[in-house]
């Protein structure tokens, strides 16, 4: 039996203001909402592959919770794992970070989120912080299926101590 090789790791970069138009046009061309990208506090990155963009994602992080959102994909991309690719390489920023637990709005991906290890929970359940984001606050219809998923730390080798803890 043929192995396949293994494809190398995605490009994860950090948005900067000029790359935002970029973003902020595949966000409203899918419906999703654009009206806070350049507010304090959130975070975008470009995930990208040698056959070019994969997607975007942000955060927003309020200490151990962190809010994933803006996580969108082109549509030429969809059906072969971008999606995918695009939320654990913002899981991962969010875990460099000290996120713990990720929340999510969504309004027609529920079930992609859920396939990732997301939970629905109830809306009322978020943190304070989560709970008066401009997403959770009026950007997202009170109609979204909100989601939480428990990240794990990653295994240090060597220190029994979580990676940035020690």
């Amino acid at each position: 039996m043929e192995q396949k090789p293994l494809l190398p790791a995605p490009t994860v970069t950090p948005l900067i203001a000029e790359d935002l138009p970029s973003l902020a046009e595949l966000l409203a061309a899918n419906g999703l909402p654009t009206g806070d990208l350049t507010a304090a506090g959130r975070r975008f990155w470009r995930v990208a592959d040698r056959d070019g963009l994969l997607g975007y994602g942000g955060l927003e992080a309020y200490g151990a919770d962190g809010l994933l959102r803006s996580v969108v994909v082109p549509a030429e991309r969809r059906g072969g794992g971008a999606g995918r690719a695009v939320a654990a390489a913002v899981s991962e920023e969010a875990r460099r970070l000290g996120v713990a637990r990720l929340w999510l709005l969504t309004i027609g991906a529920a079930g992609f989120f859920e396939g990732l290890g997301f939970r629905r929970t109830d809306r009322k359940s978020a943190p304070a912080d989560i709970a008066s984001s401009a997403q959770f606050a009026g950007l997202c219809p009170g109609s979204a299926v909100c989601l939480r998923r428990d990240l794990v730390p990653p295994a240090t080798a060597m220190s029994g101590h979580p990676a940035g803890r020690e």
